[in-house]
């Protein structure tokens, strides 16, 4: 898919979507894979990494609506990734079966803050 079309597919102005337009903006490397997987699959998979991801405190943007959308999407759907150029967050899409429409985008920071300084010496 060329860069151009999955901006066009990103226009959307939920927070989501706009992060990860701005990472495909800034050279973010991308990438939408062949084929096709079951929604509920997925909605399933992602549902337990939004349980995971708040039991952990790991910050995500738009995970909890995208297993909605999926959930409600029913059909196929193409998968596609963007990866900030800082490698500060990466971004799952969830596109239909010929990649035309975005059903969901999450997004999930991978540098964690760490824990904050000792005081002891």
């Amino acid at each position: 898919m060329q860069r151009e079309r999955l901006e066009q597919l990103l226009s959307g102005d939920d927070e989501t979507s706009v992060a990860a337009l701005t990472a495909l903006r800034a050279s973010a490397s991308y990438v939408v894979w062949d084929g096709t997987t079951s929604a509920e699959s997925l909605a399933r998979v992602y549902g337990r990494r939004l349980r995971h991801t708040l039991q952990k405190d790991i910050e995500t943007s738009g995970l909890e609506q995208a297993v909605q959308r999926l959930n409600r999407h029913g059909g196929p759907v193409r998968l596609g990734q963007i990866r900030a150029t800082d490698g500060s967050w990466i971004f799952m899409l969830f596109l239909d079966q010929d990649g035309g429409t975005l059903v969901a985008c999450t997004g999930v920071r991978q540098n964690q803050p760490g824990p904050p300084p000792s005081d002891a010496c």
